[in-house]
């Protein structure tokens, strides 16, 4: 991003927004330590919660907070939609935050799980995952594995939810989760045909990949782009990974160039990745969509060329908003038409 004389020059926004996202990336830094810590008591004061609503909304969505584990302290939003005589689908949903922000209560994240609930008619089940560095990897994937095991055995969810139509999604680092989670459930050796939870799908929002490698991307709206940029991210994944791991790490690094190869079965569902044009994420986006090409997966990438990092959090970008749920409603009733052939 240059101006007329060359220098570089931040990613034009409206002010209803500029001012909200200088205050989030204010409390980031203000929050973030070097050692990847999170001062909490002063992140609060930036994210404020918003109350589960057992009455439904405008829109007729209601939300309610569920106790999946109490020995880790695991919780889940749900989020369900007027029911329209038809079976609903459900997506499990991971709020981004470096791994280390935010939670299912935030209200950003509140309003977003509540604008997908009743713009893709499906349940959402928003996991209130536990936070790094005071639970490093593997926790989150294995809150996420949690959470799939308990939908599939609590009865939790309404009686027309179809839990064979079960979908994971995130932005973010909630997206990074839902790869892995999926990769995890459908490589596991106690198969899935012991729980009435299967993945028809996975919908990664920006998802937070990367490797010790700087893209073209991350170079380039490096201190242009809000939110994400080098200097957090780094600390972000010290925060998340096991001491001493490098960003190659395969939680980080998933397209197989730069280690392992990432193991995906012929069950690892079909999967909607949405890649932001002033995001430096972006190229990381686009390899892993690759990667899954590579290896005979079903992928569709949505390019946003205007979209920022996080622009779902922020109703004011309403034309990307529509789109995006648009996109994933879509996503959904095909992926489930398709799996319907299938089986």
């Amino acid at each position: 991003m240059a101006d007329e004389h060359g220098g570089r020059r931040r990613v034009a926004l409206p002010w209803a927004v500029r001012i909200p996202l200088c205050l989030l990336e204010a409390a980031i830094d203000a929050s973030q330590r070097r050692d990847g810590s999170v001062n909490r008591s002063l992140f609060a004061l930036f994210d404020r919660c918003a109350a589960a609503n057992p009455r439904p909304d405008a829109a007729g969505v209601s939300s309610r907070d569920v106790t999946v584990d109490v020995s880790r302290g695991l919780r889940a939003r749900v989020f369900t939609p007027p029911v329209e005589g038809r079976p609903l689908p459900v997506i499990v949903y991971f709020h981004g935050g470096g791994f280390s922000m935010f939670s299912a209560a935030s209200r950003p994240f509140d309003a977003h799980c509540r604008n997908l609930c009743g713009g893709a008619g499906a349940v959402v089940v928003s996991v209130d995952y536990r936070l790094a560095p005071e639970h490093r990897f593997p926790a989150a994937y294995d809150d996420g594995e949690a959470v799939l095991r308990y939908l599939g055995a609590s009865g939790l969810l309404p009686d027309e939810v179809d839990l064979s139509a079960c979908f994971l999604a995130g932005d973010s680092a909630g997206g990074n989760i839902a790869h892995h989670v999926a990769q995890r459930w459908t490589a596991s050796t106690a198969p899935p045909s012991e729980n009435p939870v299967h993945l028809a799908g996975v919908i990664l929002l920006e998802p937070f990949f990367g490797g010790e490698e700087r893209t073209s991307a991350e170079r380039a709206l490096d201190g242009v782009a809000p939110v994400v940029n080098i200097r957090r991210s780094d600390r972000w994944w010290k925060a998340f990974l096991p001491e001493g791991a490098d960003r190659n790490h395969p939680a980080v690094h998933v397209t197989g160039d730069a280690g392992p190869e990432p193991e995906l079965t012929e069950a690892f569902p079909p999967a909607m990745v949405v890649v932001g044009g002033h995001d430096p994420l972006q190229d990381w986006g686009r390899r892993y969509a690759c990667m899954l090409e590579q290896k005979g997966k079903a992928v569709r990438v949505v390019e946003l060329p205007e979209a920022i990092h996080a622009f779902y959090l922020f109703p004011e970008l309403a034309g990307d908003n529509r789109k995006l749920v648009d996109e994933i409603r879509a996503f959904v009733e095909e992926s489930i038409i398709k799996g319907q052939v299938v089986h």
